[in-house]
């Protein structure tokens, strides 16, 4: 396995060291600099492995109690954890993804959640922005919910939801600290609109939205971790169809829809996505390198990009900092253009 394939083991599940350092180290890593990686194009495939908790079927899914922003009789849409029912151009969306209890999901999963979210909050002053770009900051708890294998499973998915309580945990540290969840969906075989079936109890929440990871989902003969995957402009256009029906239905604010895409070929037919009312897609840049090869990345997945997207640029703690390499820095994630919406850490 190469260096490039094993590095993406921490987006599946795969057992990973804890990283090295503190709080402390990490907020510096972020706030100044650190060392930087390799190329942001990666050749290899990613690799996957077990999931966080024991999977259940959707039919035993419990429904998430709303929150009280939405509860009781009201004729009023219900708002955002920081109020409001529109997401863009008020805030600008900062935060961590992983999964409990390991390393190999990202900072998320490292320590006590409720202190990941305040380190969260120290971090997102840096991009706040000033004059009349500036916006306020919308913390962001990406978890993975569901989570791509090798191995098939009992029904041959390739992929399994995680605890509920663990989804149930995540969504109460959120709404303590006024933030969004965001379920992350590495589907294996699964398409998308099937694997986000079990997860509509929360998504039909206003503080709960959706993470798409297509380089995990395959088809048949393709096995998570030992091929990347893809998903077509089509598919993604029905999962925007779905979240604006539950948006109507439930008389949410806007629903974002955040896609992962680390190059051109994750997603195929990228124009097929339309704008939908209610709903909030964006392309999430996610290739790990240099300062240099990132922004190449950033260069070649934006230009041109759909009118239905907004933009994200996603950071690696660790990948992006290896060798002589350096994080970079928020005022050069800032000064990409166009300037990201979302800027997420793992």
């Amino acid at each position: 396995m190469s260096s490039q394939r094993s590095r993406r083991g921490r987006r599946s599940g795969i057992v990973r060291p804890a990283v090295a350092g503190g709080l402390c180290a990490f907020l510096a890593a972020v706030l100044t600099s650190v060392v930087d990686a390799q190329p942001a194009s990666r050749t290899g495939a990613p690799t996957a492995s077990r999931s966080v908790g024991q999977s259940r079927s959707p039919a035993t899914v419990p429904t998430a109690s709303r929150s009280s922003t939405s509860s009781g009789p009201s004729t009023a849409p219900a708002e955002l954890p920081r109020g409001g029912t529109r997401v863009f151009p008020r805030f600008r969306l900062v935060g961590y993804s992983g999964g409990p209890g390991t390393a190999a999901f990202g900072r998320l999963g490292v320590g006590d959640l409720d202190a990941r979210v305040g380190e969260i909050e120290r971090v997102g002053r840096a991009y706040r922005g000033r004059g009349p770009s500036a916006r306020q900051v919308l913390p962001v708890l990406e978890l993975i919910a569901v989570v791509a294998h090798r191995t098939p499973g009992p029904d041959r998915a390739y992929s399994s939801p995680i605890d509920s309580e663990v989804i149930d945990r995540y969504l109460a540290a959120a709404r303590r600290h006024k933030a969004l969840l965001l379920l992350n969906v590495q589907p294996g075989r699964r398409r998308f609109i099937d694997a986000i079936r079990p997860l509509e109890p929360w998504l039909s929440q206003p503080d709960v939205h959706l993470a798409l990871d297509p380089e995990w989902a395959v088809s048949a003969p393709g096995v998570p971790g030992r091929v990347f995957g893809s998903v077509s402009g089509a598919e993604l256009d029905r999962v925007s169809a779905s979240m604006a029906a539950l948006v109507a239905q439930n008389r949410l604010p806007e629903k974002v829809i955040v896609v992962h895409q680390l190059a051109p070929s994750i997603v195929r037919s990228e124009r097929a996505l339309r704008p939908r009312p209610g709903v909030v897609m964006v392309k999430s840049v996610d290739g790990i390198g240099t300062p240099g090869a990132k922004v190449a990345t950033w260069q070649r997945l934006t230009r041109p990009m759909s009118p239905a997207l907004h933009p994200g640029f996603k950071l690696f703690f660790e990948e992006d900092a290896e060798g002589s390499s350096r994080l970079m820095r928020p005022a050069e994630v800032m000064a990409l253009r166009p300037t990201p919406d979302y800027v997420l850490y793992e």
